[in-house]
């Protein structure tokens, strides 16, 4: 495994639509290997392809409870529902933090590394974890969606909560 360099902003492939996976082999399954070794090193909760350099609708979330890490390779969301607003930072934007509104309840349909479409529900956090990744493989960079910059002192205070 291995710790691939994030791609930080202003990359011209952060902003780019990614193109859908179709080759489901060893290298993808490295690919997504290595996503997961370099979102845990740089202390993510979720890392999408073109984070790394790479034009592809590949992502991982796992924010550390009973799911697990989600892989998820060129999903689509099936379903929204209700809203939530709370912050987030992101591993291209070091040290920037925002208050993003998203839905409270997501429900996407995706590909898992063989190539197999699933289904998969997620409410609250895990929600926004997951569509703040889907974002990044459609070019979409969570600064567009700030509704209020953090300061370091908010953070700290959340963090206590």
């Amino acid at each position: 495994m291995t710790v691939r360099k994030i791609v930080t902003y202003p990359a011209e492939i952060l902003e780019k639509q990614c193109k859908p996976v179709t080759q489901f082999d060893k290298k993808l399954v490295k690919i997504l290997n290595d996503m997961y070794d370099t979102m845990l090193e740089f202390d993510g909760v979720g890392l999408a392809a073109p984070q790394i350099g790479l034009d592809m609708q590949a992502a991982i979330v796992d924010i550390d409870d009973e799911n697990g890490t989600i892989e998820m390779i060129n999903p689509e969301i099936v379903e929204t529902n209700g809203e939530q607003l709370g912050p987030e930072g992101c591993l291209s934007f070091p040290d920037l933090y925002g208050e993003v509104e998203r839905p409270y309840y997501v429900k996407i349909k995706a590909q898992d590394r063989k190539g197999k479409f699933f289904t998969f529900e997620a409410k609250d956090f895990l929600a926004r974890a997951i569509l703040h990744e889907i974002d990044h493989l459609h070019g979409v960079l969570f600064t567009s969606k700030v509704k209020r910059y953090l300061e370091a002192e908010e953070l700290e205070g959340l963090e206590e909560e």
